[in-house]
């Protein structure tokens, strides 16, 4: 609080008399280091802390036959794979034993793994049989290689969610596929994403 200093005697004025002291305040701000603290904690107690962002995931149905869940249709599957120096392969289907359906995309412009993802959908669009959800049918394996680096697969998991795919599964990559990237690897030229 704020104090007044008032000792002193009295008023008299003239001469012989000494001058009185000037009155002098202080204040006391321990009240306002307690007010203080008292809003900070306040503040921090009302706050929303800031929730973590994550990728949101469609998790299969628990409750449908579980010998079922996890087999998908060969006309609805897409195999993606990823190689060194942003090189990106794909395949629909199964791998044919001579490779001639394994073939060679980019992350953007001409042959783009999107216009991939799409073309892929319409399809399984146009033959889905289930009016409710004619994309049931589409499943997207993703098989990073070996030499693949983290900022291409986060990539293709975001081109996952761009191109609203509900089914996809991040997989190893078999040997045969990782030495068909490596061979495809070390006849292309190095591409920039």
């Amino acid at each position: 609080m704020a104090e007044l200093d008032t000792s002193g005697g009295g008023h008299k004025k003239g001469p012989g008399v000494k001058k009185g002291k000037k009155l002098s305040t202080r204040v006391d701000l321990t009240p306002m280091v307690d007010l203080g603290f008292l809003l900070i904690t306040f503040f921090i107690f009302t706050t929303t802390m800031s929730q973590p962002t994550a990728m949101k995931l469609l998790l299969p149905d628990d409750k449908v036959k579980p010998d079922e869940q996890n087999k998908a249709k060969e006309s609805g599957a897409l195999t993606i794979l990823m190689g060194a120096d942003n090189h990106i392969y794909y395949y629909e289907g199964q791998l044919k034993p001579d490779a001639s359906n394994f073939l060679s995309a980019s992350y953007n412009g001409e042959n783009s793994i999107r216009d991939v993802i799409l073309k892929k959908k319409a399809y399984v669009r146009s033959i889905s049989t289930d009016p409710n959800d004619p994309e049931h049918d589409l499943v997207i394996v993703i098989k990073p290689g070996q030499n693949c680096n983290y900022k291409n697969v986060i990539d293709i998991l975001d081109e996952m969610s761009i191109n609203v795919v509900k089914k996809f599964a991040l997989v190893d990559v078999f040997d045969i596929e990782q030495q068909l990237i490596d061979k495809s690897d070390a006849t292309a030229t190095p591409s920039s994403n």
